[in-house]
């Protein structure tokens, strides 16, 4: 997570906008290898061990994401007791989790952004006219194809690759970004999404959490330490503890020790 990596994202959006921008029939060259027009449908979208395969990348994401949701839950049942993992690492997961997996892309623009998916658009025997990705006026209702929820979790998994050690970091990098770009393509193999939804999925995850791990560990201004994470999240939790206490016979102090 060092200004390299934010350069090059930076770079490739930039690229990727304008290229996709001023020629947006690319989407569609690029969706039309994954369909056969014989059969006029996306045939890896009935394959059933492929489907096992989207849903068991979905799996291994949110499994990195696992210690980091079990530590948050125990610490709020139990705020008696210290977080069982980094405080800041707890955080950095979690933030970047729900910000890729669901305020980016279900909330910021899969809701209101009306772009088709090419399973539905006309030159891939739907219903839909195609639009281009910077072109919200889609005739999409609801969940649509920009940008990709499942490509933003898969590249996601940059959070728990900037948490490894420096040795590995690269190689983590590496394993992050051939993982995201698998899973968005077996999305676009699907006809689930055109190349822009996961280029977009990718980039702005990848930024988004670039900018958490430098609010979280870079920068001395913002930085939280460990301790005040769990302090805070003891603070949170310690009235509903009583609460529970009380309802077992037992009291506690109305605050949290220091």
């Amino acid at each position: 997570m060092n200004r390299t990596g934010l350069f090059i994202a930076l770079g490739l959006t930039l690229v990727t906008g304008l290229l996709f921008g001023i020629y947006p029939g690319l989407d569609l060259k690029l969706s039309a290898l994954f369909y056969d027009a014989a059969i006029k449908s996306f045939p890896l979208k009935s394959s059933a061990s492929a489907e096992l395969v989207r849903r068991a990348m979905m799996w291994i994401a949110w499994g990195l994401a696992l210690p980091a949701i079990i530590a948050f839950v125990i610490k709020l049942w139990r705020p008696d007791r210290p977080l069982r993992m980094s405080g800041r690492a707890m955080a950095f997961l979690l933030v970047t989790m729900l910000l890729s997996a669901g305020v980016l892309t279900n909330l910021g623009f899969k809701s209101f952004w009306g772009r088709p998916r090419p399973v539905t658009v006309t030159e891939f025997n739907g219903d839909k006219q195609f639009m281009p990705w910077w072109d919200p006026r889609g005739a999409c209702p609801r969940n649509c194809s920009f940008f990709s929820g499942e490509g933003a979790t898969a590249f996601w998994t940059y959070a728990p690759a900037a948490l490894t050690p420096p040795a590995w970091r690269p190689l983590a990098y590496a394993a992050a970004t051939l993982f995201g770009v698998f899973t968005g393509g077996l999305r676009m193999a699907f006809g689930g999404h055109f190349f822009t939804d996961i280029a977009a999925a990718g980039l702005a995850t990848f930024l988004m959490i670039w900018l958490t791990y430098g609010w979280i560990y870079r920068w001395p201004s913002t930085r939280p330490s460990d301790e005040s994470i769990d302090a805070a999240l003891t603070r949170l939790a310690w009235p509903f503890y009583r609460l529970r206490q009380r309802w077992r016979g037992r009291d506690v102090a109305p605050n949290p020790p220091v």
